[in-house]
Formats: structure tokens, sequence, C-alpha cells
């Protein structure tokens, strides 16, 4: 097949078994931990999968858990059919198993996206497929037949040159295409062959509106904006907004604040206005005294960000009883290695449609995994490709698996709980489902984190 991506899956059978045995299995024994001993390598030593081991001991999933020498885990017995040996097969793989809980469901899977590594766009979008591939072995595991093809559609690929290509008419769903120029045609194939299609990542079209068979989980700026919006006002009905102008002349932030500002207005609600560069006595007379502060930036950048902080540190030193929230932005995710001491400090909200989790026993169980599937770590970006194309392939197949053609993303038919990317979708008048998912991720003082969906 001409441009077939020809990755080699290594499957490692249970890898990723999300079962409950706490409800379904009896213990096989208890394991008393030894110095050095890994979850790796206790599940290894038991022929059983990490994911397993971690269901049968709900408290490894507490953030921030460790092996302690002495301590005792709780052994499941192995699911049957599963071993620790490792095999290779093509891409395009039926994938099968013993009957559970996807006893004879099988879906039939294209992926039509950039797969190769000649810029960042393919080596991306390799990842976001190898977590698909991931995702695949955990959901043979349960008993689902997957059948697989992945074609190379860079940027200047004539995508109708693919749709030819044997097994694509063939499909249930279809993930992609990366590049709007690409997405008619893709639509209008997936439409006269009733084939479910899902827009992963960003385009500028609105086909969504137009096709019923499309999944587009890319959200507008506008649409985050109007959510972030809606939030605020929720959340903090009572409180004293400040906004800290930071001189920023390259933000993109102008249309939440001046939203938000105009809301405010609207609901009668006083609010404070305040510049980076202001003296410390000026600076202080902007917040309340009495009332919860919630302080708001018109900046996304890391740069201002650290000042503004820094800037509030310092009234929050001089005023000690001094009430403050801060209310962020999605790129602040990014700067955690930088500023996360500062979010839990000053209790901060971000509104972002992902978390990345590093502390996740699930997140490190991937993230090992990953290395050992394909012998390289995932790139450092957020979100992580590899965890969001393992998210969408748990919701996506499960949700076919389970409902056909009836499903439709939305909150009553996700029986998937994400690592990193939920996904919940609304139908877009008598059209296709557009991700209307929005979370807020909460910095609390007490240095914990909490995703708060709405």
């Amino acid at each position: 097949m001409k441009m077939f991506l020809r990755y080699a899956l290594v499957v490692f059978a249970s890898l990723f078994c999300f079962q409950s045995f706490a409800q379904t299995q009896n213990w096989r024994e208890k394991y008393q931990v030894k110095k050095k001993d890994t979850l790796y390598g206790i599940a290894k030593k038991y022929n059983i999968s990490v994911d397993a081991l971690i269901e049968a001991n709900p408290e490894m999933k507490v953030d921030g858990f460790e092996l302690k020498k002495g301590s005792y885990v709780c052994i499941p017995y192995a699911a049957s059919g599963t071993s620790g040996q490792t095999s290779a097969t093509p891409v395009r793989t039926l994938i099968q198993t013993a009957s559970r809980q996807f006893s004879g469901k099988t879906v039939r899977v294209g992926v039509m996206l950039p797969l190769h590594d000649v810029d960042g766009d393919g080596r991306r979008m390799t990842e976001f497929y190898r977590g698909m591939l991931m995702a695949c072995d955990s959901l043979r595991a349960e008993g689902m037949n997957i059948d697989i093809h992945a074609w190379n559609v860079n940027i200047d690929a004539d995508i109708t040159n693919f749709i030819k290509q044997p097994g694509a008419a063939k499909c249930d769903i279809i993930f992609g295409p990366l590049y709007s120029k690409q997405v008619h045609a893709l639509a209008e194939f997936c439409k006269a062959r009733d084939i479910q299609m899902v827009i992963p990542f960003s385009i500028t079209g609105d086909d969504v509106s137009m096709y019923k068979q499309i999944f587009q989980v890319y959200q507008t700026n506008d649409r985050q904006t109007n959510n972030s919006i809606e939030t605020f006002l929720k959340l903090f009905p009572n409180c004293h907004p400040v906004f800290i102008d930071c001189n920023d002349k390259t933000s993109t932030k102008g249309n939440f604040t001046f939203g938000l500002r105009t809301r405010l207005e609207s609901h009668n609600i006083g609010y404070g206005i305040t510049n980076i560069g202001s003296s410390d006595d000026l600076f202080a007379k902007q917040f309340s005294q009495n009332s919860q502060n919630i302080v708001i930036l018109n900046t996304g950048r890391s740069p201002e960000l650290t000042l503004a902080l820094n800037k509030l540190a310092i009234l929050k030193a001089n005023n000690p009883t001094l009430k403050i929230k801060l209310f962020g932005y999605t790129e602040w995710m990014m700067y955690l290695g930088i500023d996360e001491a500062k979010f839990h400090e000053f209790d901060t909200y971000i509104p972002s449609t992902f978390y990345y989790n590093p502390a996740s026993p699930r997140t490190q169980s991937l993230t090992r995994s990953y290395r050992q599937w394909f012998k390289t770590d995932m790139q450092n970006a957020l979100p992580r490709f590899a965890l969001t194309g393992y998210d969408y392939a748990q919701f996506f197949l499960r949700g076919f698996a389970k409902y056909g053609k009836a499903f439709r993303g939305v909150k009553n038919q996700n029986s998937w709980k994400a690592v990193q990317a939920p996904l919940r979708f609304k139908q877009v008048g008598a059209a296709g489902m557009q991700n209307d998912f929005f979370q807020l991720v909460h910095f609390m003082p007490n240095g914990n984190v909490e995703a708060i969906s709405y």
C-alpha cells in the first residue's frame, strides 16, 4: 500500500487492563515489598500488568504514592491469556483476545494523519498514533477485536488518493485529518459510507456544523473564552476581581478580560484595575481588605507572569490577612516547572481541556510502558501526544463498541476516565458533535491539585 506506515506494534499482553479486580477477582496472595522493588518488577514477577496491580491496590492511585519496604501488595490472579512475552506485528493488525468485556465486538479503525519523521507535525502525530496503539492493546485485553489501518497523510497529500485505498471504505471510524484543506473530501467520503470521523486537532473550517459523522475535538478560542467567563461568574459570584495590566503588547487575552469586565458590569459587580508597574501603595489600593480578591492578568507569557507573581508576593507579605486567588490561562500549564509553588500559594485556577499530572500512577505507568514499547521517551510537550492518543482511542473505541453508530460522545455514554485529556461532546444543530468539555485545574494551598469539570 502506497505511503502505508509500517511502524512495528510491540504487543505486551494485558499491559493496560483497567478492569476492577476489587470487584471481580479473589486475591492470589499478598507480597511483602523489598528494597528496590518497583511496580513493574512486581507485575513482571507475577505475570500480570502494572495497571492490574494498581487496580488491585487502590491506594496506588493516590498522587504521590510510593512503594515502601515492608508494606504489603495484593496480587490478583492473572487474567486468562496474559503473558509477559512480546511480539512484533505490522501496523495493520487484527488485535484479538479471549472473550471478556467486549466479547465479539470488532471495531475497524482508520488513521489518516502525518505519520513521519520529517517535521514536527509528523513526529507529534506519530507519538499520538503510538498512544492509540497502546490503547488498542489495553482494549484487546478486555476482549475487543480491533482492525487498524494507518496512512501517512502529510501536508501536501491529496487525501482522495488515500480514501481509494483498500480498507478505507470498511472503517467504522477514521481519525484525521490534521490539515483543514483535507477535511471536506474526507467528510464527504465518510458521509457517503456512514463512517464516524474524528478530527483530533485544530482546524479552521466549520465542517462539524454540516456533517453529522464528524466529531470535532478542537475547541476554538472563542468557545474556551466564553466557557471561562461563564465558569468564573458561577464560581466567584461574591468576590472582588482585580485586573492587572502586565504591559504585554503581544497579549491575545483582551477578549477574555474585556468580556469578563462587561459581564461583571452587567451584574453590577465592581472590580479593581491596576498595572504591574504601579507603586506598591497604588497597587494595594485596588484590593479589598474584607472580601476574597480574584486576580486576573492579561497575559499568557512567562516573563510577565513571573513579574506579576513577585508583585503579588510583596503585596501579600505587606498585607498578611489579604485573601488572594488567581485565575489564569491554559498556557500557564507550561510553566509549572517555574511557577507551580506560586500557583499553590495563590490558590490558582487554570482553565484547561487537559491536565498532565506526572505524579499520577497511571501517567507514570504509561510513560514507562511507552519507553519500553518504542525505546524512546515521549516528547516534552503539553499535552503529551501519546497520552492524548491513548485517551482518545479509549474514549471512542469503547463508545463505538458499546453503542455502535448511536455513540455520540455525550456525558452519559462515556465509560472512560481520562489519563490526561477528557472528552464530552455536544451536537451542533442537527449535524456533528463538538467537544464541549471544560475544566479548571485548581492548585490548592495545601499542595494538592484537583481538576474540576463543568
